[in-house]
């Protein structure tokens, strides 16, 4: 089965924000990613709700229990106090922690899950306490020590930060480099019972490549780079050519 695409509405939320506007339609336009064959949402609600705001996160649960009740909802954040609380209100089916600093403008690293493995392992059992599957942001480079440690908080996956990887889209050696880093990253995370996610930077372009290097790829979180095509796509036509990447096509370099 290829990789589920969870189409991440930050982009889109942030184009809204620019004007006291209702427009873009966050829901309306993670309506038509759904219809035209995601298989989830994601949101980062960050503290400041530059892009993604706390109202929207009922809206978002609503849209995919009434439309699309097979659709996942996957919120990812810094595990604080108030952010735990929103993804217990509003009951995600896969919670993703990221290690950011509220004014990154983006995740940008994994966990040192030796350093945090403790912290991690409370949240952990919490969020799972609630039903909800667990997500770890990883290193593209993680060693055996790192995910022994990622493993041990009891998380059902990690997602592998990609952004050094699409990084490389314009050398192809580089980009070949760094699929295989992040594939022997994703079989030590497999050897150790964690499924495997990837996000951050992919493309119609480099998802071919990456889908090689991990065969067990359970889902990809894109948002960025799926909204830039949705531009001139439109965002259902967008959809189609990143599930036709997800299964190898699609690679029209763009």
């Amino acid at each position: 089965m290829p990789a589920a695409l969870s189409v991440n509405l930050n982009a889109v939320a942030m184009l809204r924000n620019r004007r006291d506007l209702p427009w873009p339609s966050v829901t309306g336009l993670g309506r038509t990613a759904m219809a035209a064959g995601a298989h989830g949402l994601t949101v980062h609600p960050r503290p400041d709700q530059r892009h993604i705001r706390f109202s929207d996160l009922p809206n978002i649960r609503s849209l995919l229990d009434k439309e699309f009740p097979h659709g996942e909802f996957n919120i990812e954040g810094y595990p604080t106090e108030e952010f735990l609380s929103l993804c217990e209100a509003h009951r995600p089916d896969q919670v993703t922690l990221v290690p950011d600093d509220p004014s990154q403008p983006t995740s940008d690293h994994g966990w040192d899950f030796i350093a945090q493995k403790e912290i991690l392992k409370s949240v952990t059992k919490r969020l799972k306490d609630n039903g909800f599957r667990v997500s770890h942001f990883c290193d593209p480079d993680a060693d055996e020590r790192q995910l022994d440690a990622a493993a041990a908080t009891g998380a059902d996956r990690v997602e592998l930060y990609t952004g050094p990887y699409g990084a490389t889209f314009n050398d192809n050696s580089a980009q070949s480099d760094k699929a295989d880093q992040l594939g022997r990253t994703a079989d030590l995370a497999e050897e150790r019972g964690l499924g495997v996610n990837a996000g951050h930077d992919l493309t119609v372009a480099n998802l071919p490549p990456l889908v090689a290097a991990i065969p067990n790829l359970s889902e990809v979180s894109i948002g960025h780079g799926l909204t830039a095509d949705a531009l001139e796509y439109g965002m259902a036509g967008t959809v189609e050519r990143f599930l036709a990447a997800l299964k190898g096509g699609c690679t029209d370099g763009r």
